[in-house]
This record gives structure tokens, sequence and C-alpha cells, in this order.
């Protein structure tokens, strides 16, 4: 099982978790990442994202399946959602399974590093001063020097 979906809806991590793991298969390894929408300096209303439908899924298709072909993965979740979503609110998940821990960890390793420098979304955040693009930064580009 290999999935990727790129939806506006909310998730639930605990529902998305047990079902990944029910259904992955031989697996003696599950791992999980939940990403939520920071807000670090407490100022943040919402953010906003942006994506290309069928552009995106072909990318994080990729970018899964190359994940799947490296460590021998037996399933693999990438949920990511846009449009428009509050602090604190799940924006991605990432699921991985393996018969061993080590090929699970770094295969979510790498689809998070991936998704967060190669995925096609685009992020605005809006608080009390306007919205603003959210920039790459430059340790999110230096992440994939290690794969």
């Amino acid at each position: 099982m290999h999935t990727v979906r790129i939806q506006d809806r909310p998730f639930s991590y605990g529902t998305e978790s047990d079902s990944f793991a029910a259904a992955a298969g031989p697996a003696g390894a599950v791992v999980t990442f939940l990403g939520r929408v920071r807000d670090d300096g407490g100022r943040l209303s919402v953010m906003e994202i942006e994506h290309y439908p069928g552009m995106t899924e072909r990318a994080v298709t990729a970018i899964l399946d190359e994940a799947v072909t490296r460590w021998d993965l037996t399933a693999g979740l990438v949920i990511h959602r846009h449009g428009r979503i509050a602090p604190g609110e799940a924006i991605m998940m990432v699921a991985t399974a393996a018969r061993h821990r080590a090929e699970a960890f770094a295969a979510a390793e790498f689809l998070m590093d991936y998704l967060k420098s190669r995925a096609p979304f685009w992020k605005k955040e809006f608080g009390p001063d306007g919205a603003e693009w959210v920039a790459a930064r430059d340790a999110d580009e230096q992440a994939l020097d290690r794969w």
C-alpha cells in the first residue's frame, strides 16, 4: 500500500496511523510523523497553502516511489493539506513501514526532507500585519545533502 493524498479537509492522525499500521502487512516497523502549523511568534492567524492539482500529486508520488524503492518499504503514506489551515492544525503526515526500524525511520526522514524542499506547495502566512509568502530556508535545502 503506497498512498498519496493531497486534500483540503482535516484528517485524524490517530485514525490514519491505526489504519496504516493495520494495512502495513508483514512490516516489523512502522514510523509516523505529523507536521502541524507552527506559530512561533504568536502572530499567525492562518496559513494558506496553494498547489497545482495533478502536478503536485505526481511530484509527491515520485518522492514516495523513490523512498519505497530505496528502503524496500512494505507501505508508505503521505497526506498533505492545502487551503487555509490554522495554527496547531495538522498540515501533513508521513507514515512508512518496513521490515526493520532503520529503513522505516530513514525513509520517513527522506520523505519529510523532500516534501519540505521539493514538493510544489506555496505557503502564505496571514497575521496582524497582512500576508507574507513563506520563503525557502537554507537549512531545508541543506538537509537534502545527506540523501
